[in-house]
C-alpha cells in the first residue's frame, strides 16, 4: 500500500512536471511581433512597390508570412517607411519614377531628371497586423527620399533632395543658389491624417508663410537628435558625385513642429585623421549619440569605412567623442545602417557588401564603453551568417532577442540570434534564419503590437 502511494506520488509529480513543461513550451511559442518589408516586385527598384509582412516567433525568431500581405505600397520605388509609436499607422515614402520609368532621381535640369508621382502613403494597422490603405500625402519639394518621426509620433519629417524653389536657399547658407528642404507634417492621433506645418520664419512675397524648411544642397540623410533636426549634406567629389561632409542643425519645437535656424553656417565634419569627411553615407541618432557612417579609406591599407560618434552640443553643434573615429571591419565596405541594441551595450553596423557587392555582407558588432561611449569591435565580428546581399535596413525585434536585415541583392529577410551577454550574433535555432520575399527589399520596420 505504501508502495502504491509512493508510485502515485511519483506519477503525479511526473505528470505535473510534464504539464508545466508543456505549458511553458506553449507559452514561449507565440507571435512576439510583426516585421514588414517594403520592396519591389520586379528586378529593379522602378517597379511597383509592395509591403510584405511576417510574424516573428518568440521561441526561435522564425518568420512566417502573414495572411493578407503583400499589399501595394501606394506607389513606385518605396524607399522608407515609418510606423508611429503605438503601432496604429504606417507611412510609406514612395519616391516614384523618372519620366523614362527608371528609379534614378536627379535634380531638375539634369538627366534623367527628377522622379514623378512621389507620395507618402498612409496605412492603418488592423487586427493580425493587416495594413489598409487610407490616403496619400505629398511633400513640398522634389525627389523625397528620407522619412522620420519625432519621438512622440505627433510630427513626421520628409527630406526632399531638391527644394521647390531656390528663392530661400540663402536663408540657411549665405549666397547659396540651390538647396534641399524638409517638409514637416503634424499627425492626427485619431485618423493618422497628415497636415502641413508651414515655416513661421520665412514669408513669401505674397505674404504667406513658406511651406517648407530649406537645408543645404545635396542632402544625403537626416536625423532628429535631442532637440535638433540635423541634416548630413554633400559637396562635389569628382565623378563620384556628392558625398556627405557637412551637417546643418535646426532646433526643433516639439509642441509646434517648427524648425528654427540655430546656426548660421554648416559644420564641416573631421574625418578623424585631420582632414574633412570624404564619403559620409548616413547619420543616425541612437543611444544618446549621433553616429555618422563614412565610406572613405583615411590612409592606404586602412579599412574602407568608419564610424564617427558625437555628442550634441550648443546650438546643435556635433562634438566628437574623445578617441575619435572607429574603423569599420576591414573585410566590409560601404556602411549604411547602424543601431544600438535596446540595453545600449552593443552597436551594430550593416555594410552593403563584403569583398563584392553580391557577397554576403557582414554585421559588424561593437561594444559600447559605459563610461566613455567609445566603440570596440567584438571578437568574432563581423557576423556573415544570416546577412543577405546588400542589406536595405537593420533592426532589433520587439522582444529584443533577434537582429534582422532585409536585403536587396538576394531578395531575402535574414535574422540572427542576439546574445545579450556578449553582443555576439549567432545562427537562428530551429530554422534557417532566412526567408525569401517577392522582389528586392528596400526597407523594413517592426511592431510589437499584435492585436
Amino acid at each position: 500500500m505504501k508502495f502504491r502511494k509512493f508510485g502515485k506520488t511519483v506519477l503525479t509529480a511526473a505528470l505535473s512536471s510534464a504539464i508545466v513543461f508543456s505549458l511553458s513550451s506553449c507559452v514561449r511559442s507565440f507571435t512576439v511581433g510583426y516585421l514588414y518589408v517594403t520592396g519591389t516586385v520586379t528586378a529593379t527598384p522602378s517597379g511597383n512597390g509592395i509591403i510584405s509582412g511576417f510574424k516573428i516567433n518568440n521561441n526561435n525568431g522564425k518568420l512566417t508570412a502573414m495572411d493578407g500581405l503583400p499589399v501595394s505600397s501606394g506607389g513606385a520605388n518605396p524607399i522608407r517607411a515609418v510606423l508611429l509609436q503605438g503601432g496604429n499607422f504606417v507611412y510609406v515614402l514612395n519616391r516614384g519614377a523618372n519620366a523614362a520609368g527608371g528609379s534614378e532621381c536627379t535634380s531638375p535640369g539634369t538627366s534623367p531628371g527628377p522622379c514623378l508621382n512621389s507620395n507618402i502613403s498612409e496605412f492603418a494597422v488592423g487586427g493580425n497586423g493587416i495594413l489598409t490603405f487610407q490616403a496619400a500625402f505629398y511633400t513640398q519639394g522634389i525627389n523625397p527620399f528620407r522619412l522620420i518621426p519625432d519621438s512622440s509620433g505627433n510630427y513626421l519629417f520628409a527630406l526632399d533632395h531638391d527644394a521647390p524653389s531656390n528663392a530661400y536657399c540663402a536663408a540657411v547658407v549665405t549666397g547659396a543658389t540651390s538647396c534641399g528642404d524638409v517638409t514637416v507634417f503634424s499627425v492626427n492621433a485619431t485618423t493618422g491624417r497628415l497636415t502641413l506645418v508651414t515655416n513661421a520664419q520665412l514669408t513669401a512675397s505674397t505674404g504667406t508663410q513658406v511651406t517648407y524648411f530649406p537645408v543645404p544642397a545635396q542632402p544625403i540623410d537626416f536625423a532628429l537628435a535631442s532637440s535638433y533636426l540635423t541634416t548630413l549634406s554633400g559637396v562635389p567629389s569628382g565623378t563620384a558625385g556628392f558625398t556627405g561632409q557637412t551637417v546643418y542643425p535646426y532646433s526643433y519645437n516639439s509642441s509646434t513642429g517648427q524648425l528654427a535656424i540655430s546656426q548660421s553656417i554648416s559644420q564641416h565634419i573631421n574625418n578623424g585623421a585631420g582632414g574633412l569627411l570624404g564619403q559620409g553615407t548616413a547619420i543616425t541618432y541612437s543611444n544618446g549619440h549621433v553616429y555618422i557612417l563614412d565610406n572613405e579609406a583615411i590612409t592606404p591599407g586602412n579599412p574602407p569605412g568608419q564610424i564617427l560618434t558625437f555628442n550634441v552640443g550648443t546650438n546643435g553643434a556635433l562634438n566628437s567623442l574623445v578617441g575619435g573615429a572607429v574603423a569599420d571591419d576591414p573585410t566590409e565596405t560601404y556602411p549604411l545602417f547602424v543601431i544600438a541594441e535596446s540595453k545600449g551595450k552593443y552597436l551594430y553596423v550593416a555594410n552593403e557588401a563584403g569583398y563584392g557587392i553580391n557577397n554576403g555582407a557582414g554585421l559588424v558588432a561593437y561594444t559600447i564603453d559605459p563610461t566613455s561611449s567609445q566603440l570596440t569591435e567584438d571578437p568574432g565580428s563581423p557576423f556573415p551568417a544570416g546577412t543577405g546581399a546588400e542589406p536595405s535596413c537593420l533592426l532589433e525585434d520587439p522582444s529584443n532577442q533577434y537582429i534582422y536585415t532585409a536585403n536587396a541583392g538576394d531578395s531575402t529577410v535574414t535574422g540572427n540570434l542576439l546574445d545579450p551577454n556578449s553582443g555576439v550574433l549567432r545562427p537562428m535555432q530551429g530554422w534557417s534564419g532566412s526567408i525569401g520575399i517577392n522582389g528586392p527589399a528596400t526597407y523594413c520596420f517592426t511592431t510589437g503590437r499584435t492585436n
